[in-house]
């Protein structure tokens, strides 16, 4: 074999090997977890976050880094081992309360990569600045707060005000990334007794909340109740009203019945109204009537009687 086909044959591999190397390097895939930043000659190109598969520049033109779309945890002052049991840092975890108490207090922050190009090129180790900004916002945090809202009711806003810190520090460094919660776990003294102490303020401020809270439900209770009550009252108030109302306006109108009757015919209606008044009085009297002049007596029965006598009259022999 001359040297001539040797060293085609010799290159005809070689590019056989570099077109196999730039197909199988040509494509990549990202999943739906996933976001990829296309790197060309060492420059950030441009990022994919819609998952596929996807056609880039064969190596070494350009590479492809895949990061992580998911939310990571930062824990601070312990980690956890093989075997998912905690190991405490308590030299991490000391800190200075701004009343001068020493606490231990371990946290975990919740975050997310938010911007790919400037975590992979603006530091070189994203996840240690994230720390470091962690240990100096709840360090800065716990310094100007008292040791009894550090142990008691002021986690809250002590979680707060570290979230807000540590955002404006990481922020600051330019690392993209977001800092999405953060959660205190443990926050205590180091001697047994003033914690215990602190334990017991703590039960004592948790029954001073359930009694404020049964005494206020118990308030509102009878609140509830009186309301109806007064409710009902002024309901029966006001049917009381609209019915005397109406009895009067009844009254009225009968008044005013009897009076146009009265001015059309006085002695008529004079007569009619002693009359019933005299039956109403005495509904079971036998009432006799006298004319002026006393000649004659009519009887006139108000009530039905089967026993009444005939009328007498003037030259009746009986």
């Amino acid at each position: 074999m001359s040297v001539k086909r040797t060293l085609t044959l010799i290159f005809s591999g070689i590019f056989a090997i570099l077109v196999i190397l730039a197909a199988l390097t040509s494509w990549y895939t990202v999943d739906e977890s996933e976001q990829a930043v296309v790197i060309t000659f060492g420059h950030a190109d441009d990022t994919v976050s819609e998952p596929g598969l996807h056609f880039k520049l064969p190596w070494p033109i350009q590479k492809v880094e895949l990061l992580s779309r998911e939310t990571f945890s930062l824990t601070f002052g312990y980690k956890l081992d093989e075997n998912g049991e905690i190991i405490s840092n308590e030299n991490a975890t000391k800190m200075i309360t701004g009343d001068e108490n020493i606490v231990l207090t371990d946290l975990v922050v919740q975050w997310k990569i938010a911007d790919p190009e400037k975590y992979l090129f603006n530091s070189d180790d994203p996840k240690s600045i994230l720390h470091n900004a962690t240990s100096a916002a709840i360090r800065s945090v716990i310094g100007s707060s008292k040791i009894d809202d550090a142990l008691t009711d002021g986690k809250a806003q002590i979680e707060i005000d570290t979230r807000e810190l540590l955002t404006t520090l990481v922020n600051n460094y330019d690392i993209g990334i977001n800092i999405l919660a953060v959660q205190l776990q443990d926050v205590e003294v180091p001697n047994a007794e003033v914690r215990q102490a602190f334990t017991a303020v703590t039960d004592a401020r948790e029954t001073q909340a359930t009694k404020l809270n049964e005494a206020e439900k118990y308030k509102n209770q009878k609140m509830n109740e009186a309301n109806g009550e007064k409710n009902a009252i002024m309901s029966k108030a006001e049917a009381d009203k609209i019915s005397r109302i109406q009895q009067a306006e009844g009254d009225v109108a009968v008044f005013n019945s009897l009076y146009e009757q009265y001015s059309q015919s006085k002695e008529i209606t004079r007569t009619r109204l002693i009359l019933e008044t005299l039956e109403q009085v005495l509904p079971n009297a036998q009432i006799y009537i006298m004319n002026d002049d006393g000649e004659t007596l009519k009887y006139l029965p108000l009530v039905p009687n089967s026993s009444t006598n005939p009328p007498v009259t003037e030259g009746s022999n009986n």
